[in-house]
């Protein structure tokens, strides 16, 4: 997938999440998992017409493009124009319900005044972690591709008109490839088909189906299943896809993405006065649309964002869950009506990634086993505590909060850890010593470790991470309020064990806060710092008012701090970089992230107008779909890199197909804009 970084648009369905360019091209499909291994290293697909050689669909100077949704769905439809032969193709793209099948549906119409001989062509080469681990072949009409544990099978209710295995992409550049298998292992192949001739004004179609099967769960070992009952079951679930009403089955997919818009639209849309409203409604709708397609259906964990940089050229994967940013994405679930996902999320995937000393790593895959890491965040384990009872607050279920309570109170002890040794609550007693060590990793070190700032890039004692802490210990304190009476008559142990952490707490939250204040913030310029040994601006300071609330976002402290971000961070365009000083990917474009934080403050502080303002920003930077990027281009006003993230914290999800900094991007919009809109209908 060599440089292939930007998605623009992402489709998806049972088991399958898949990105496309501009132009149609099949970029990523990901499954069984949002975040499991891209398949597609290269799916082009072209046409011959008449003497001609391969006419790439989604790469010839001749063709015009038109790419859409259809409204409200997560069907894709790329219109293909080729000027030069007059001949325009439909691309649909579509997931059923029920299996696992990204269809293809292509409609071929002439407009030309002369007939129009077609072959249609695929190049499929597939992603392997190793080479030559990709082999395939052709049985019964069917392009099989294998890779380690899973099987892709390519094909049509049309017959093949040919095939070409391995080493084919040269080959099919001139249009033609030959029945052959070429033994190169090389992970790619290539199939045609034979569309005929096409008549002036005359449509054709095609429907080609890209079937993904998971071949771990066959019983071959276990002898329940042998190579010709294998065979056969193949032969008859291809013959039963092949039966499949393409026309009806597409109704379904509408009307069940249409249905599932309505039940989740919690705040309602804005009237189509304007072109600001139609985008804003427009985010709103891809948000609800999206959100399904980056969750795993049997833990809950969340994907940061659909994959963007495979090689890691430029940033390093993005399709892992941080519990963080995860926990933010929560919130956004929250206000759509989506609990059931957020109470799998605290409930499987949380307890089954908990640390035993109660903390949770950087970052995971969402089947919930460990991902790369190389530190640690305390913010992860102080969000999830404090991302429990924000859920809590909208669902209001007690016995949600007693089955997580463990797990809190196992997370809460660990904070208490990190505090005693980074605040000089305790002293440094070899016990709390081998345990800080034996959590982080810091054999050799000379000195306790501290976090990683949320944007991972900064060790230090941060003034976000400590005001996450703060939270937490107030998200702990009112789970208490909400439990202790129902123990108070039959439990008394436990009654007297929570009145104990409650005053451990009250203690830790007032050092945190002597903490910040003695060391956080700086009394020549009046203004508060990120963390103790880097004072450049960043964003993630506002942590403090918005969402952990420690300090009031009228307080002189907090105004001259946010006078210094809008010196410092604030952009021509009008919207917010991350944090002074920034390179990551030339550092000088906004962040909707940013922005939105901003908005949020605003809104807090009541200055409605600038807050309007940093959400118009992000709107306006939307591509045509309604998905946000990380960040913003200054010149375009266009996503510039990562299209499709959930948004998390240090992204916020709101509509964005981005997820990774998922921050408050949905609740910032969301919320924003939702209390502004209440306000005006008053007046």
């Amino acid at each position: 997938m060599k440089n292939k970084y930007y998605n623009n648009a992402i489709i998806g369905g049972k088991n399958i999440t898949a990105s496309y360019s501009k132009t149609g091209e099949l970029l990523r499909v990901m499954y069984p998992n949002p975040d499991f291994r891209s398949w597609m290293d290269e799916f082009l697909t072209g046409v011959k017409i008449n003497d001609s050689g391969m006419i790439y669909l989604h790469e010839d100077c001749n063709n015009q493009y038109n790419q859409y949704y259809t409204e409200n769905t997560n069907i894709l439809n790329t219109k293909i124009f080729n000027t030069y032969f007059q001949l325009q193709i439909k691309q649909t793209d579509f997931v059923l319900l029920k299996n696992s099948i990204l269809v293809k549906k292509y409609e071929f119409e002439n407009k030309n005044s002369i007939d129009l001989k077609v072959n249609f062509l695929i190049h499929s080469k597939l992603l392997s972690d190793t080479n030559n681990m990709v082999g395939s072949e052709v049985k019964y009409n069917t392009l099989i591709q294998y890779c380690h544990d899973y099987s892709l099978y390519l094909f049509s209710s049309s017959s093949l008109l040919s095939y070409q295995l391995n080493n084919t992409k040269e080959n099919i550049s001139s249009g033609e490839i030959y029945d052959k298998d070429y033994i190169g292992m090389s992970c790619d192949s290539s199939i045609s088909y034979d569309i005929g001739i096409v008549k002036p004004g005359e449509k054709k179609k095609l429907v080609i189906y890209l079937y993904f099967k998971d071949n771990t769960k066959l019983d071959i070992a276990e002898g329940k299943t042998n190579s010709k009952q294998l065979e056969e079951q193949f032969l008859k679930e291809i013959a039963e896809i092949k039966k499949i009403d393409v026309q009806k089955e597409e109704q379904n997919v509408e009307r069940y993405w249409k249905k599932y818009v309505k039940e989740h639209l919690t705040i309602p849309l804005k009237p189509e006065t304007n072109n600001l409203n139609k985008k804003w409604n427009k985010i709103y709708q891809r948000s609800i649309l999206l959100f399904p397609l980056l969750i795993n259906q049997e833990t809950g964990g969340i994907s940061a964002a659909v994959e963007i940089d495979e090689e890691m050229r430029k940033c390093g994967r993005y399709s892992y869950c941080w519990p963080r940013d995860a926990v933010w994405v929560t919130k956004a679930l929250d206000l759509v009506n989506m609990t059931k996902e957020t109470e799998k999320f605290y409930k499987i995937f949380c307890k089954e990634t908990q640390s035993k000393n109660g903390m949770w790593e950087q970052r995971f895959f969402t089947e919930g086993k460990l991902a790369p890491c190389w530190g640690y965040q305390i913010d992860e384990t102080a969000s999830v505590i404090y991302g429990i009872y924000e859920h809590y607050k909208i669902v209001k279920d007690i016995k949600f909060l007693k089955d997580v309570y463990k797990m809190c109170e196992n997370a809460t002890k660990f904070l208490e850890i990190y505090l005693d040794n980074v605040l000089g609550t305790k002293d440094e007693s070899d016990v709390v010593k081998k345990e800080i060590e034996q959590t982080y990793h810091t054999e050799g070190r000379n000195k306790l470790p501290v976090s990683y700032d949320l944007w991972e890039m900064h060790e230090g004692v941060h003034l976000y991470s400590l005001s996450a802490i703060y939270a937490a210990f107030e998200a702990m304190k009112q789970i208490h309020i909400v439990l202790k009476p129902n123990y108070e008559q039959n439990n008394r142990l436990k009654v007297e064990a929570m009145n104990k952490l409650e005053e451990k707490m009250i203690k830790y939250q007032e050092e945190i806060k002597k903490y910040i204040l003695t060391n956080l913030y700086d009394e020549n310029t009046k203004t508060f710092s990120r963390n103790l040994n880097d004072n450049r601006t960043d964003i993630s300071e506002l942590g403090m008012i918005v969402p952990f609330a420690l300090f009031s976002a009228k307080e002189k402290k907090v105004k001259n701090t946010i006078e210094k971000i809008n010196m410092t961070l604030r952009t021509y365009t009008g919207g917010y970089l991350r944090f002074e000083q920034d390179h990551y990917c030339g550092g000088t474009s906004p962040w909707p992230i940013a922005t939105l934080w901003m908005a949020m403050y605003y809104q807090k502080a009541g200055e409605r107008k600038k807050a309007k303002e940093c959400i118009e920003f992000v709107v306006n930077s939307a591509n045509e779909h309604g998905l946000l990027g990380e960040q913003v281009d200054n010149q375009t006003m266009q996503p510039n890199w990562v299209i499709g993230l959930r948004m998390g914290p240090r992204y916020v999800y709101f509509g964005d197909g981005s997820y990774r900094y998922l921050k408050e991007l949905l609740e910032m919009l969301h919320i924003m804009l939702t209390r502004i809109r209440r306000r005006s209908l008053k007046k």
